[in-house]
């Protein structure tokens, strides 16, 4: 049975990721750092109590802040795989706490990456890279495209991205980053435009809110669906040789766009209900990013299975399925881009 770590087992590709890797027989360890609130929902329905026979989900408490942490842990577990999926990841929070994002996105992903390589030499190790490092580098673009970030999440995933490199090159890790494009679902946080905008969509169906604040509705973006993008993940790490990967749809939409769509598969005109804030602007917007994932598609044999409608669809009709379901939890102010 083979052993996989992945850390940000709670956030969205952490849970799905999770799912495809028991599906596939794996020993599954999901790190988490400990917050004063529960925050599982994402893996409740696949966790067992470590003390049940032959449960292969188990969750130990890390912090890519701490080092020591890391190292303790890959020593104890020693893994087949990494696929390190944390980080502080809203571009928009990012120009607010730089440090902090600079620390767990950077610095977290050098330890992580060190801690493993240490402890399991022959394990093999994914980096959850960002089509955000491209920045306002012309579309399409691909691994030759030349990066030019435009936050500090972006060049914080830049350092991840060639420290990822670097081990590969300087230690003979088997390390491969997937160059990921925006990917959403129903797990998708609440703080990320897209959830934002379902959520709010299903809110304002059931007559639960009125307005939708959100800032650049002129962005372009290429979105796929999660549960896709983690059967690349794992593809990358089952190749004979290392290497990177953009991953993407080929398709690109504004904002606008989606929410147009959003709105119109309930039946209501969004210009009725959506304002522009300010606020929610980026000091520094990347305006259009755009996949060319020729290469997955070549050496990977990777294909997106859901389109850009089929997308929106299926998250407004998880929001207003849980609107129905009584989940009216207070609505938080929340940034428009993620």
């Amino acid at each position: 049975m083979k052993k996989a770590v992945i850390t940000g087992l709670t956030g969205q590709d952490g849970s799905y990721l999770a799912e495809f890797l028991l599906s596939k027989g794996y020993e599954v360890h999901g790190l988490k750092r400990r917050v004063s609130s529960l925050n599982t929902s994402r893996v409740d329905h696949i966790y067992q109590d470590a003390h049940e026979s032959g449960a292969r989900l188990l969750i130990h408490y890390a912090d890519l802040a701490d080092g020591p942490s890391l190292t303790r842990l890959m020593n104890e577990i020693e893994p087949d795989e990494v696929y390190n999926l944390a980080a502080m990841s809203h571009v928009r929070v990012s120009f607010e706490v730089p440090e902090s994002t600079a620390d767990i996105t950077a610095l977290g992903a050098l330890r992580i990456l060190d801690a493993a390589w240490r402890a399991a030499p022959r394990c093999r190790y994914y980096q959850a890279s960002s089509s955000e490092m491209f920045g306002a580098a012309p579309p399409p673009q691909s691994e030759n495209t030349r990066f030019h970030p435009r936050s500090p999440y972006a060049c914080a995933k830049l350092f991840a991205h060639t420290v990822t490199v670097n081990y590969r090159e300087a230690y003979q890790v088997h390390a491969s980053s997937g160059i990921l494009f925006n990917h959403e679902s129903p797990r998708r946080g609440e703080t990320f435009v897209t959830r934002k905008v379902t959520r709010a969509v299903a809110r304002i169906k059931r007559g639960l809110q009125d307005k939708l604040f959100l800032g650049n509705l002129n962005a372009r973006r290429d979105w796929g669906y999660a549960p896709d993008y983690v059967e690349a993940m794992w593809l990358m790490l089952q190749q004979d040789e290392p290497d990177d990967y953009v991953i993407g749809t080929g398709e690109a939409h504004s904002v606008r766009e989606f929410v147009e769509k959003a709105f119109a598969h309930v039946g209501l005109d969004w210009r009725d209900y959506v304002a522009i804030d300010p606020r929610y602007e980026r000091p520094a917007e990347v305006d259009y990013l755009l996949a060319d994932c020729t290469k997955a598609r070549r050496q990977l044999g990777w294909e997106p299975k859901v389109n850009f409608e089929q997308l929106v669809r299926l998250m407004v009709d998880a929001d207003l399925a849980e609107c129905d379901s009584g989940n009216r939890t207070p609505l938080l102010a929340t940034h428009a881009m993620s």
